[in-house]
């Protein structure tokens, strides 16, 4: 059976399963083994890349322009742009400089990485500009609710937007009420970070819940292979999520892409809303 995609509305087809670089960049001691595991995501159809220069103070990007050297067209790479850099000619430049630390000419997609006080029409008319250097392929937004993307689709240029960036996980689920659905009319594929939760961490009830194990076992998966396999799940063929975990070490990487091969059934997803159950209300937005 063919892996999972997702459709972008410029019909662009990608992995459901990406790769995030969240964090990367911010060690040097780790640098090597951050671009040994982009690169064997690549090796595994892990192929879109998402980083931002925000992440690392733009080291990140660097990370992922060493990872990519030599392989460029393998990858579909995303990066994000600061709401402090929203306007105009600020935008521009801080994707040429983006650019210049991932070592390419064009990014695939290029993200508002949340609301700023610069109108909408200003931003959406730099990314409009960057297109037509060649310099972005196209752009969305990160971080935006249900009211922002209405705001979105009433400027010029707004129906352009290709995918809204939100945290999103079986333990975050609160965009399952009105986001995801509003994004499936609209055939916008959400793109989820923080997919896996933080085993550890406030998001430990996640990874260590009877009934997600117990899914687990059923598929002789690992737990995080599960929120993976939850996150894309084609509930219907017009909502599609697209998943980017971050992975260092090699044994990660490879569980997350095997992660494309599970399919959850109804039981299996029964039992994962009776642990954590789907939203009956209007939640605030998630936002790491």
């Amino acid at each position: 059976m063919p892996l999972p995609q997702v459709r972008f509305p410029n019909a662009r087809n990608i992995p459901a399963i990406g790769q995030g670089t969240w964090r990367m960049g911010e060690r040097s001691s780790r640098r090597n083994d951050e671009v040994r595991a982009l690169r064997m995501g690549l090796d595994l159809g892990l192929r879109l890349i998402d980083t931002a220069e925000m992440y690392g103070d733009g080291r990140s990007e660097e990370v992922v322009g060493e990872a990519i050297r030599g392989r460029r067209d393998e990858v579909f790479l995303v990066s994000k742009v600061l709401p402090s850099h929203a306007r105009h000619d600020a935008l521009i430049k801080a994707c040429e400089n983006s650019l210049r630390r991932l070592g390419t000419e064009h990014l695939d997609l290029y993200l508002l990485h949340w609301r700023s006080s610069t109108p909408l029409e200003e931003t959406l008319g730099a990314f409009e500009t960057l297109i037509a250097q060649g310099k972005i392929g196209s752009y969305g937004v990160s971080n935006f609710d249900v009211d922002d993307l209405r705001e979105l689709a009433g400027t010029p240029f707004g129906a352009h937007c290709q995918t809204n960036q939100v945290l999103y996980n079986l333990g975050s689920r609160g965009i399952d009420f009105d986001l995801l659905p509003y994004q499936a009319e609209r055939r916008m594929p959400v793109m989820a970070y923080c997919p896996l939760a933080q085993a550890g961490g406030l998001d430990d009830a996640v990874w260590t819940h009877p009934q997600v194990q117990a899914v687990a076992d059923k598929h002789r998966a690992g737990v995080g292979q599960i929120l993976l396999a939850w996150a894309i799940r084609p509930q219907w063929d017009e909502r599609p999520v697209l998943a980017i975990p971050k992975a260092v070490q090699t044994e990660h990487v490879q569980a997350n892409a095997a992660a494309l091969e599970i399919q959850l059934d109804a039981e299996d997803l029964r039992a994962l809303d009776a642990a954590f159950p789907p939203p009956q209300h209007k939640r605030s937005l998630d936002i790491v």
